[in-house]
């Protein structure tokens, strides 16, 4: 047994520390599984509509990345390497899904009738 009170704190912070890594794991892993779940059942006709919503939310998420990155100290280079991938993957995640949705709403319009255009 130890004299530090302090020291039982310390075991107990790092119970809870590791019970929320555990947890952490579990949730990605559900998400996971509800994630192929939902888009398995999402019938074709809604993809395109549901895949611009989520190049939105990206697009939002990647404006959060650039603002986070700008409270990340000069001198860390790990971080700051991490994040700048991070924003570039991002945005050619974004990128390509406007693509993709713009060449998917090409396929309902309508073509028009006659020979040359």
């Amino acid at each position: 047994m130890s004299d530090n009170p302090f020291a039982v704190i310390g075991q107990i912070i790092d119970f809870f520390e590791y019970q929320s890594i555990i947890s952490l794991i579990y949730l990605v892993i559900l998400m996971i599984f509800v994630g192929v779940e939902l888009i398995s059942h999402v019938p074709s006709v809604l993809h395109t509509p549901l895949m611009s919503g989520a190049n939105a939310i990206h697009g939002v998420v990647l404006i959060g990345a650039i603002i986070v990155m700008g409270y990340i100290e000069p001198n860390d280079y790990l971080s700051l390497t991490l994040g700048t991938i991070a924003v570039f993957v991002g945005t050619l995640n974004v990128i390509g899904g406007f693509v993709v949705t713009d060449r998917m709403l090409e396929m309902f319009k309508k073509k028009p009738k006659g020979g040359a255009q």
